[in-house]
């Protein structure tokens, strides 16, 4: 169905779908969405593909459900350790006078010649600016007069292993594939504003497993990375700090923390004892009440070392990052207390939490940080509509000609996109 987009994002915690009708507006209105525990999924990467096939199945399952009809093809998501980015320039000379769609593709063609291992396949290449006779900062050069024409491009690739793994659960459910995409990038379509992206950003959606790094400059993506760190860190140090007998108990603690605070400050006010949670209501065994001042310090502890080694990261990768606009944290971790001080402190710039946004219809289930990738997914499959013909995954560019030969793949729809 040509006005139906759907997707899934593959997460280490969770395993999310959802199904969207495009209205005669070309906005994305969510007509089914449902989520499932992911197993088979460690660090943002499948482990076992039996029973991530499962999960996914679960979760798209029951979008199609709710949606009331069965879909066809889906977006999906990657994420993990081995996501790597790095920048590269095509240049070409102009062809006519006038620079024409044909010029652009070449300089692209010409961009994605980076050397990239034979173990690893480009997932995105994305054009950060044109340059037109040393004329810099062009979004579209189509149309401009000019002799020789420049790109600069940001590329990501992942490994092969985890792009086939992806492919096989999702080509046994019986979907295709629209695209895959790096659930960064997907955040980005979802929670960050022009304003933030032109003055320079950060952007980290802090998942189960892993925490993916996005940065912007003058409104061009300059690095794209992911660390092996997320919500399920905390949860292990909560465990073990608040010595609870199971991680599900302490990830329950987790998950209420912000609303049993909210409890906790306003009974502090009409009492002396002020480090005191109460937890009754989670009917963890043996468990009735925590100390606050603990609670917070493991949780300040555990994200204050995955910003320090996010920040590292970003440090050792040699790229420019700059952040007027400061951080934007979003993900199912974002929603930890006081995680926006503690950015603040370690980056030493303003942070906010960033809330998914830009679909609409029956979006309050998914409509808080930990959908922003899912969100961010169908945002892409807006603008990729009418243009599948060139899809990574269509039937007429075979995925080894997207990946290696030819530009044709999944940049011709960027292209479409980016053109007039």
């Amino acid at each position: 169905m040509s006005n139906i987009i759907t997707a899934i994002d593959i997460g280490s915690h969770k395993v999310s779908a959802v199904v969207a009708a495009i209205d005669e507006k070309g906005k994305g209105k969510v007509i089914g969405e449902a989520t499932n525990s992911s197993y088979g999924i460690k660090k943002g990467e499948i482990t076992g593909i039996e029973e991530a096939i499962n999960s996914i199945a679960n979760a798209l399952n029951g979008a199609e459900r709710m949606a009331g009809i069965t879909v066809s093809s889906a977006y999906v998501s990657i994420n993990g350790r081995n996501i790597v980015s790095n920048n590269n320039k095509g240049v070409v000379a102009v062809s006519d006078s006038e620079i024409a769609d044909d010029d652009v593709i070449r300089s692209l063609e010409q961009a994605r010649t980076v050397a990239i291992p034979n173990a690893r396949e480009i997932i995105h290449l994305i054009p950060r600016e044109f340059i037109v006779d040393q004329q810099s900062g062009i979004k579209n050069p189509v149309g401009m007069t000019g002799t020789r024409l420049e790109v600069d491009c940001h590329i990501i690739s992942a490994p092969s292993t985890s792009i086939h793994n992806i492919e096989r659960c999702i080509q046994s459910i019986g979907l295709k594939i629209d695209d895959i995409i790096f659930s960064g990038w997907a955040a980005a379509n979802s929670v960050l504003t022009p304003t933030e992206k032109e003055l320079g950003v950060l952007l980290l959606d802090i998942g189960g497993g892993t925490t993916t790094i996005t940065t912007f400059v003058e409104d061009a993506v300059t690095y794209s990375s992911c660390i092996p760190f997320g919500g399920s860190n905390v949860t292990r140090d909560l465990a073990a700090g608040l010595r609870l007998f199971s991680l599900d108990d302490a990830e329950r603690v987790k998950i209420s923390s912000n609303e049993l605070i909210k409890r906790s400050n306003l009974a502090s006010k009409k009492k002396d004892d002020t480090d005191i949670i109460d937890i009754k209501e989670l009917n963890i065994e043996g468990i009735q009440t925590i100390s606050k001042k603990l609670f917070l310090e493991i949780v300040h502890d555990r994200i204050d070392e995955i910003f320090r080694l996010v920040m590292e990261n970003i440090e050792q990768s040699g790229y420019e990052y700059q952040l007027p606009a400061g951080v934007v944290i979003t993900g199912g971790s974002a929603s930890l207390p006081e995680i926006t001080n503690i950015a603040n402190k370690v980056f030493g710039v303003p942070a906010r939490v960033g809330t998914p946004r830009g679909l609409e219809g029956l979006i309050e289930s998914i409509s808080n940080p930990g959908y922003a990738a899912l969100q961010g997914l169908v945002l892409q499959g807006l603008q990729d509509d009418g243009y599948s013909s060139g899809s990574r995954y269509s039937n007429t560019v075979n995925r080894k000609q997207a990946s290696t030969g030819s530009i044709g793949g999944k940049v011709f729809g960027f292209i479409k996109n980016l053109l007039p």
